[in-house]
């Protein structure tokens, strides 16, 4: 008996319409977006196609049709550090859901190469920018890249100078301070005394905060944090485990160090295996943004939590949503943290 079922009409996609059309793909999606590039007869051709097809405009589509460009830049001081990593698979799944592509730069922390990045990201078009600076940027050399008029997204870190009131810039800032109080306080209440902040640049602004978040800690706790217990390095685990005898420099040495974040505990567990210690039993430390090996590694690290992944997520809905409101004042947003207790922050060993 024949089927009383009407068949499934398969989705046409934009294939379907620049075949019909004898044209590519890139010209039937040029078309959506009412590009200039397209002429005129061949713009009302694929139309009528688009028209004569029923063609089914999706959210993205849509959106598409209304902006000037398809692409957000995301540009990063250090893509080997696994919590950019998760940053920026979060931002591109955002940014991917609502019909864009992510274009990716690095910079390394070095503000000449985050000049050459954003000047040759500049020539693809982007709708808009979502950096995280390098150490040492500065306002105006930024801008003489972007101009004032390109949306941007800040990330974590502030630029050096003043924002031109005509740049309505927006900024997504982690807790850096509470995190690294919270991190102090809690080796305090293991009952140590002696604690050192170790990694990080003092000129990054990240680092000043979380310095500061860590003395207010020490302060209220009454402890004194010698000049050698404030020890910089590269935020990299090569550069932390070079920087390790450092810690043992003074004497009385500390018996614990807060580290500016994940990569540089895991370098300064590195560094102290190699003095013939071991971490999280006669030397505690804590890291700052919980990446995805800091639960895996050995102890498992004390960590603040920063959730990246979300934080890409979020970096991308705010650059979204500027878009959509181009005029409107920058808005600074600060993401609270969460303390992670794991094994890495034993107390003392009793003397």
């Amino acid at each position: 008996m024949p089927s009383t079922h009407a068949p499934i009409r398969r989705k046409v996609t934009l294939i379907d319409i620049a075949a019909a059309c004898d044209v590519s793909r890139a010209t039937v999606s040029l078309v959506l977006r009412n590009s200039p590039l397209v002429n005129r007869h061949t713009r009302e051709r694929v139309q009528a196609e688009l028209q004569r097809q029923g063609y089914i405009y999706n959210r993205a589509a849509a959106n598409l049709r209304k902006r000037t460009s398809s692409s957000i830049a995301l540009v990063l001081n250090d893509l080997a550090n696994p919590f950019f990593a998760e940053f920026a698979a979060g931002v591109d799944e955002e940014v991917g859901a609502a019909g864009f592509v992510t274009l990716l730069g690095s910079t390394g922390e070095s503000p000449e190469r985050q000049q050459a990045v954003l000047s040759s990201l500049i020539e693809h078009g982007p709708g808009g920018i979502i950096l995280s600076p390098a150490e040492g940027s500065d306002v105006s050399r930024v801008m003489e890249s972007l101009g004032p008029q390109m949306p941007v997204l800040l990330f974590n870190r502030e630029l050096g100078g003043d924002l031109p009131e005509s740049a309505h810039w927006d900024r997504l800032m982690l807790d850096n301070a509470r995190g690294a109080e919270l991190a102090t306080m809690h080796l305090i209440e293991q009952g140590h005394r002696r604690i050192a902040f170790f990694g990080g640049h003092a000129q990054s602004s990240s680092c000043q905060q979380r310095r500061a978040g860590f003395m207010k800690a020490m302060k209220r706790a009454r402890l004194k944090v010698p000049r050698d217990y404030l020890i910089e390095s590269a935020p990299t685990r090569l550069d932390a485990a070079r920087a390790c005898d450092a810690l043992f420099a003074s004497d009385p040495a500390p018996t614990a160090a807060v580290c500016y974040n994940d990569a540089v505990a895991l370098g300064l567990m590195l560094g102290l295996g190699q003095r013939g210690l071991q971490p999280g039993r006669n030397f505690a430390l804590t890291g700052f943004d919980n990446i995805g090996e800091a639960a895996m590694v050995s102890p498992s690290l004390t960590t603040i939590s920063t959730a990246p992944r979300e934080r890409g997520r979020q970096a991308a809905r705010l650059l979204l949503a500027r878009l959509e409101h181009p005029q409107e004042r920058g808005e600074r947003t600060i993401v609270p943290v969460e303390l992670i207790v794991r094994d890495s922050s034993c107390p003392p060993l009793a003397a």
